[in-house]
């Protein structure tokens, strides 16, 4: 008596959540390579795709704007005092949270690891040095536009 498997993926991929949540994503980071192909920082095809698709940290977090877009449109279908509106807020938090905090902190500490370890190298102290992967957190500014870009298209996708 259950509804068919084409039917119950329509739904899904039509749902006005799951919608705000895709689109506040691919917005921030279509907005975050136009921005790096202004500024010149785009050198290749490959270089604009990885960004458009993959690479974090920049101006706006498409992170922010997920989860911000996430909790906006569940606080309207399902109300401020439901339990799934709580649990989006609690996760937009910790992922908010990381992305200004953790993942900034540890990007730092990586960049000026991989500096030492190639001075060290340079200096023929060491023998050789494989970098470590610098992960990009963000700036509070960008984590905030992040946020307002979420919301904002939550708001439309909800009630439009």
């Amino acid at each position: 008596m259950g509804m068919s498997a084409k039917f119950q993926l329509q739904m899904f991929i039509s749902n006005p959540v799951f919608l705000s949540a895709v689109f506040s994503w691919l917005s921030a980071q279509f907005i975050k390579t136009l921005i790096r192909l202004i500024s010149g920082h785009i050198h290749s095809v490959s270089e604009l795709f990885s960004l458009l698709f993959w690479k974090t940290g920049g101006m706006p977090s498409s992170h922010s704007a997920l989860v911000a877009a996430l909790t906006t449109s569940i606080g309207y279908h399902s109300g401020i005092n439901s339990d799934v509106f709580i649990l989006a807020c609690c996760f937009a938090l910790v992922t908010v949270r990381d992305a200004v905090g953790v993942r900034r902190s540890s990007g730092i500490q990586a960049n000026i690891i991989n500096k030492i370890g190639k001075e060290l190298q340079k200096g023929e102290i060491i023998p050789s040095f494989n970098p470590v992967k610098e992960v990009q957190g963000h700036k509070p500014l960008e984590v905030v536009v992040g946020c307002l870009l979420g919301a904002f298209i939550g708001t439309a996708f909800s009630i439009l």
